[in-house]
C-alpha cells in the first residue's frame, strides 16, 4: 500500500526536495541547522545493540540521545531560557529550575522516555570527571535537563540500551557541524504522523539595528500526530495519501501484501498513536539578547509552527518547549556572597521590536518538523515495519496540489492585503452572483476548480449570496490565493 520503501528518490531535506515552496520570508543560516547559532554544540548517536543484551532480537534496539551543548563553558556560564509546556504528558527534567531562575547551566539531552534516568545520570557523571576537586568531591550546584518522547513502537523499551556512558561520550563530541537528521540520535526509533519521524532541524537569519543580524534555530524530536493532519507548506498531503491508501486497499481486498501493510497502518500504528501519540521536544536556539520573560514567549510561537505542520497538543502527548539565548554569559558555579546583593548589566530587545524573532522561530520550528519526516528512512523496528514517507509520492502531490493553486491565482484571483485585513474585491453595487466560473484546474482531491470573469466579492461580506454549486466560495477563492503564494507561482 505505502510505496515510499520503493522510491526513487533520496532522503533529501524539504528545501532540496521543494525548492520552490515558501517556508517563511527570513533567509536560513548558511547550515539551516541549529548549529548555525554562535557556539551552539550538537552530537546524535543511534544505539541499535547493547553489550548489556547480547541476544536481543535483531532490529529490537532502536533508540538514541541528542546531545546540545548550550556553549562551551555551560558549566559556569549560564545562558538565558524559557519553557512553555503545550502538553504536559512527557517529561524535562530541570524545567523548575529554569523557571525558577531563567537560568539553563546543562546540556540538553532528548532521548526515549525509558533512556531518561540513564541520561541523567551521564550529565553528572561528565560533571564529576570535570569538576570534581582533588578529593574527588563536589560542592557544585546542577540540575541536568533531560527531555524524551516515546518509542516504545519502534524500540524495545524493556532493553535499556542508553547508558550514562553514551551521554558523556555526546558531551564529548558535540560539534558545530550541521546536525544530523531523520533517523539519528534521540529520534532513531520515533514516528511522526504515522510515517518515520525523528529529528529534524532548521534555522533563519533576522536583521536587527545597522550592521546586527541575529539567528533564531530549532531542533526538533517529533514523535506525533496522525497521517491525516499532516502538511507541508499549507498542502494536506498527510490526508491525500491517507486517502490513498484507502483508496488502495479497498480495491485491493485479495492482495496479502497490500493487506498487511493496511493492517499494519490502519490498526497498529494508528492504536498505538492513539493510545499515546507520542510527542514533540523543541529546542529553540538564538543569538539575540533575550530575557527569560521573552524566551518563554518565543518558546510558545514553537506552537504555529507545530501546528502548521499538522499538530495540536493531543492529550497523551508530551509538547514541551525550550528556549535560549547565548547572547548573555551569566556566572554561575562563583564564590560570590550569597548575602550581598551584586549588582549585573545585560542587554536586552526591546519588546516592542521583537515580532521578527516570534515569527523566525516559527518558520524554523515548522521547517525542522518536516525536516525530520523528509530525512527519515523506513526502519525495521520491534514491532514492526515503518515506511518513510515517499518523496516522490510528495512531489507528485505538491505539484498537483499546488499547480491548480497556481493556475487559479495566474487566473486572476489576486488577493489584495493591507494592514486592516483583506480588502474588499468588488463594491456593493457589483455584488451580484458571479457569471459561470470557467474550470482552470483540479484540486488535490479531484474536485475542479474554478475562476470567475466577473465580480469578485469580499471575503467579509456576509451578505454576499451562495456561488454556484460547483464554485469556489469567495472566502476560499482568498485561501486558495494565500496558499499559492505559499509556491513561487
Amino acid at each position: 500500500m505505502s510505496q515510499s520503501t520503493a522510491s526513487s528518490t533520496p532522503r533529501q531535506r524539504v528545501r532540496d526536495l521543494l525548492p520552490t515552496v515558501h517556508l517563511g520570508r527570513y533567509p536560513t543560516g548558511p547550515k539551516n541547522s541549529l548549529t548555525d547559532v554562535p557556539g551552539v554544540l550538537v552530537s546524535t548517536q543511534s544505539i541499535h545493540s547493547s553489550p548489556a543484551y547480547p541476544n536481543a532480537p535483531e532490529n529490537s534496539i532502536n533508540t538514541g540521545i541528542t546531545t546540545i551543548l548550550p556553549r562551551k563553558d555551560w558549566f559556569h556560564k549560564a545562558c538565558f531560557a524559557g519553557i512553555f509546556r503545550f502538553n504536559g504528558s512527557g517529561e524535562m527534567t530541570g524545567s523548575h529550575w529554569i523557571e525558577e531562575t531563567g537560568l539553563l547551566h546543562s546540556p540538553i539531552v532528548i532521548t526515549g522516555s525509558f533512556g531518561v534516568g540513564a541520561a541523567y545520570n551521564g550529565i553528572y557523571e561528565y560533571a564529576i570527571r570535570e569538576y570534581s576537586d582533588a578529593q574527588g568531591k563536589v560542592d557544585w550546584f546542577l540540575t541536568p535537563v533531560v527531555a524524551e518522547t516515546f518509542d516504545g513502537f519502534m524500540h524495545d523499551v524493556t532493553k535499556f540500551a542508553v547508558t550514562p556512558q553514551h551521554v558523556v561520550q555526546g558531551i564529548d563530541s558535540a560539534s558545530s557541524e550541521p546536525v544530523k537528521e531523520g533517523n539519528t540520535g534521540g529520534g532513531t526509533g520515533m514516528l511522526a504522523h504515522w510515517f518515520k519521524g525523528g529529528t529534524g532541524s532548521s534555522s533563519r537569519i533576522v536583521k536587527g539595528e545597522e550592521e546586527k543580524s541575529y539567528t533564531v534555530a530549532a531542533l526538533v524530536q517529533a514523535n506525533y500526530g496522525a497521517m491525516r493532519d499532516f502538511r507541508i507548506a499549507g498542502a494536506p498531503i498527510g490526508r491525500l495519501i491517507f486517502e490513498e491508501q484507502e483508496r488502495i486497499g479497498h480495491e485491493n481486498p485479495e492482495d496479502p501484501r497490500l493487506m498487511a501493510q493496511a493492517e499494519l497502518l490502519f490498526k497498529h500504528i494508528r492504536e498505538h498513536k492513539d493510545k499515546k501519540d507520542g510527542s514533540i521536544i523543541v529546542i529553540l536556539a538564538t543569538d539575540a539578547p533575550l530575557h527569560p520573560t521573552q524566551l518563554q514567549r518565543l518558546a510558545k510561537r514553537a506552537t504555529v509552527g507545530l501546528s502548521r505542520a499538522g499538530g495540536w497538543g493531543a492529550n497523551p502527548s508530551g509538547d514541551i518547549f525550550l528556549a535560549l539565548s547565548t547572547a548573555a554569559e551569566v556566572e554561575v558555579q562563583n564564590d560570590s556572597d550569597r548575602w550581598t546583593p551584586k549588582e549585573r548589566s545585560i542587554d536586552m530587545t526591546e519588546d516592542a521590536t521583537i515580532n521578527a524573532l516570534f515569527e523566525a522561530g516559527a518558520d524554523a520550528v515548522e521547517e525542522a518538523i518536516l525536516n525530520a519526516v523528509f530525512m527519515a528512512e523506513s526502519m525495521h523496528g520491534f514491532n514492526a515495519s515503518v515506511d518513510a514517507l515517499d518523496l516522490d509520492r510528495v512531489k507528485e502531490l505538491m505539484a498537483k496540489y499546488f499547480g491548480g493553486l497556481c493556475l487559479l491565482q495566474n487566473n486572476g484571483f489576486q488577493g489584495r492585503e493591507s494592514r486592516a485585513g483583506p480588502q474588499e474585491w468588488g463594491s456593493s453595487s457589483s455584488r451580484t452572483k458571479a457569471r459561470d466560473p470557467e474550470r482552470v484546474g483540479v484540486g488535490a482531491d479531484s474536485s475542479p476548480l474554478y475562476r470567475w470573469s466577473t465580480v469578485r466579492p469580499s471575503a467579509l461580506d456576509r451578505d454576499w449570496g451562495a456561488p454556484p454549486v460547483d464554485s469556489i466560495s469567495s472566502y476560499s477563492r482568498i485561501v486558495y490565493a494565500a496558499a499559492a503564494r505559499r509556491l513561487d507561482c
